[in-house]
């Protein structure tokens, strides 16, 4: 059986623990892999390797680091298909789809191959007689990140090159349940010319991330996971001292007016539920129709889902994968059986839905719930599957504070033709990322990504700007040399005078 083991100091390094996690592919249900799981010696000899490195890529010049990264660049689009086979293999997700995650996770790649700008200081000359005020940012040291099944690559690639195109060196704990995406994109930055211990992968449980909440050479810690985790993730290591952005998890909805496109709101919702099959935190989960459009809207929804072919991801005719593990499929099954107690309708139900030839695997259909309560589970709850419910509200007012009552905040989307209306909504709705008549607003990698209430906590959004000003830290200097036609001025220890 293949063994995943960590990446330290740029070469693999055998797990030592003797505990190993399995890794199954998800859509035969087999378990293919092993995956060694890190003990808090294991994760501190990588923070030493780590310190280490940083002595000297702490100090590199711009041009030496943004060398390296031109040339991860060139390596990881060569790569894209393998790096997707790899998150195909070990998450289920169909290769179209994995692609994509290459693809978003390469934009923040690019943007850190532009990190001279971005780094540039501040200078004001003459603030008082001879003396000029400067502000710069420097890196903080060792950072780490862990990170989610959903995206084994590409939020990796959302935090390692902003984080040592700054000048840090970085610890990834990646899940462990699709570990070998992070190894791959270690070995190609490796290749590119990344020095050892830059970034390293140390893979493991809660032992493992418990070892980096605590341990003091870790500087900041970046989290991407569900809103309980990131909370925990926040509380302990801001006690510990550490700068964190933590991101959770979501209910994102999508208000569709009765002025909208009902064919191309029908697309759109189709596509953010059920796409990656719904294991995506910018997933739509909740359709807010307003007004009478509600049936006519839900008939264009089932028609769509009830013709997304369902199959293994290595399937070039599959549009939708399986499920992460059999435990997360029954889970979400669970709220689909549960929806008709509490008084919701369903119009599809996935449940019980297999694959011929692929018995085993973790399948589960399309599931559509309509007039759905905000006090029932399936609407309260962040499923994390291809579950869509369905809610309807009178007025345009009633759809807002429907949506902003919900305790998640990450991000949201209105489909209407109606500008004013748009405009609005842009500024009334209570979440991080706005989507008009775009139902997954995720930005580009020049913008940050980050959410509001329970889907944020922290500070800092990830990448854009706010990934750079989270991985560094700024200092303000403050210059005075006398004028070479002058004497040496004696001591005056009087407070110093801006005019």
């Amino acid at each position: 059986m293949k063994t995943v083991n960590h990446w330290i100091g740029g070469k693999t390094v055998e797990g030592a623990s003797g505990n190993y996690g399995p890794v199954t592919d998800p859509a035969t249900g087999e378990v293919t892999t092993q995956v060694a799981l890190a003990s808090a010696e294991e994760v501190d000899a990588a923070v030493q390797v780590a310190r280490e490195a940083f002595q000297t890529w702490g100090q590199s010049s711009l041009a030496a680091r943004t060398k390296v990264l031109f040339a991860y660049r060139a390596l990881l689009d060569a790569n894209r298909d393998a790096i997707a086979e790899l998150i195909t293999a070990e998450h289920g997700k169909v290769h179209s789809d994995a692609l994509g995650e290459v693809a978003r996770g390469l934009e923040i790649v690019e943007l850190a191959c532009g990190i001279t700008t971005q780094l540039k200081g501040e200078l004001s000359t003459s603030v008082s007689s001879r003396v000029d005020v400067s502000s710069i940012r420097q890196p903080l040291g060792v950072v780490a990140g862990i990170t989610p099944f959903n995206f084994p690559a590409m939020v990796p690639m959302w935090m390692f090159p902003l984080a040592v195109a700054c000048g840090n060196t970085f610890i990834l704990k990646p899940s462990e349940k699709d570990p070998s995406a992070a190894n791959k994109l270690a070995e190609l930055a490796s290749e590119a010319g990344l020095p050892d211990g830059v970034l390293n992968v140390v893979h493991g449980d809660k032992v493992a991330v418990d070892a980096l909440l605590a341990h003091p050479g870790i500087a900041a810690v970046s989290f991407v996971g569900s809103t309980p985790i990131a909370r925990h993730i926040h509380t302990t290591a801001s006690a510990n001292g550490k700068r964190v952005q933590a991101l959770g998890g979501a209910k994102n909805h999508m208000l569709v007016l009765p002025d909208a496109d009902l064919d191309a709101a029908a697309d759109a919702a189709v596509s953010a539920a059920y796409g990656s099959a719904g294991e995506r935190c910018m997933a739509i989960s909740a359709v807010v129709a307003v007004g009478s459009i509600g049936d006519a809207l839900v008939e264009k929804i089932r028609e769509r889902a009830e013709k997304i072919k369902i199959g293994p991801g290595n399937d070039p005719a599959s549009e939708m994968g399986p499920l992460i593990t059999a435990a997360h499929r029954d889970k979400v099954a669970s709220y689909v059986k549960g929806a008709a107690e509490q008084g919701a309708d369903v119009v599809l139900d996935g449940t019980g839905y297999t694959v011929g030839g692929f018995e085993n695997g973790h399948w589960i259909g399309l599931s559509l719930l309509d007039n759905v309560k905000t006090d029932s589970d399936a609407y309260r709850d962040e499923i994390f599957g291809p579950v869509l419910c369905v809610l309807r509200a009178e007025t345009y007012e009633e759809g807002v504070a429907l949506i902003n009552a919900s305790p998640f905040g990450n991000g949201t989307a209105i489909f209407t033709r109606d500008g004013g209306a748009a405009r609005r909504f842009q500024l009334e709705i209570e979440a991080g990322m706005v989507g008009v008549n775009v139902p997954i607003p995720v930005p580009v990698g020049y913008h940050s990504f980050g959410g509001w209430k329970d889907s944020l906590f922290g500070d800092h959004h990830i990448y854009g700007n706010d990934g750079i000003h989270f991985y560094t830290r700024g200092k303000v200097v403050t210059t005075r040399w006398p004028d070479p036609s002058e004497a040496p001025a004696g001591v005056d220890l009087g407070f110093p005078r801006n005019h």
